[in-house]
């Protein structure tokens, strides 16, 4: 799929104007991309990027395994909640989250607040193509990680889709998932009507 240079930058401009101050905070399962795909969003728009998980790893100088392992997820979430909250303070900026960041009614709530939200939604089969490539997923220290990635999905999809706008992603180029998002990002440029 081919675009045309100066309808991207034409895109960008106006997904610029309409995050103004505000943060684009992506969201979605863990292998959505929202990482790949905001890195190239972020360079598109010429804002930074920021991926909540690296930042969180750096904080606490643990990796996400070890954070999981040695305190649990209730205590993980709470600090990834703090993290995000700070980041959220400044703009704009790119925000890749991590899967259960927008579970918490708080996080949600911070990020609804201040920041335009872009679910990265993906199905069973492309997410699991994706994170079997890595063995860095605690929640998917599972005996059967498929069904528990399908559990994730049942649970966690009816809060994604409270994200102001959704971009499918799938098996194409990520340049092709980017230009959607930024596409999805400049439309409320034209609209600015709540698409929940």
């Amino acid at each position: 799929m081919e675009h045309e240079n100066i309808d991207t930058h034409t895109m960008a401009d106006r997904a610029r104007m309409a995050l103004g101050k505000r943060n684009l905070v992506l969201v979605g399962l863990m292998g959505a991309g929202k990482s790949a795909i905001g890195k190239i969003v972020a360079a598109d728009l010429g804002i930074p990027f920021v991926d909540s998980d690296h930042e969180i790893e750096r904080v606490s100088r643990m990796t996400i395994p070890e954070l999981f392992q040695a305190y649990g997820e209730p205590e993980f979430r709470q600090l990834e909640k703090r993290v995000i909250g700070r980041l959220l303070e400044s703009g704009p900026r790119v925000l890749s989250t991590g899967g259960g960041a927008f579970v918490n009614a708080e996080t949600r709530d911070a990020i609804k607040a201040n920041s335009l939200s872009l679910w990265l939604d993906a199905d069973l089969d492309t997410l699991w193509e994706r994170v079997i490539k890595r063995d860095n997923r605690p929640l998917l220290k599972t005996e059967n990680p498929k069904k528990t990635l399908e559990d994730l999905m049942i649970a966690r999809y009816p809060l994604y889709a409270e994200a102001d706008l959704r971009v499918k992603s799938r098996d194409v180029k990520k340049d092709v998932i980017a230009s959607e998002v930024i596409a999805a990002v400049a439309g409320t440029l034209v609209t600015k009507t709540d698409e929940h």
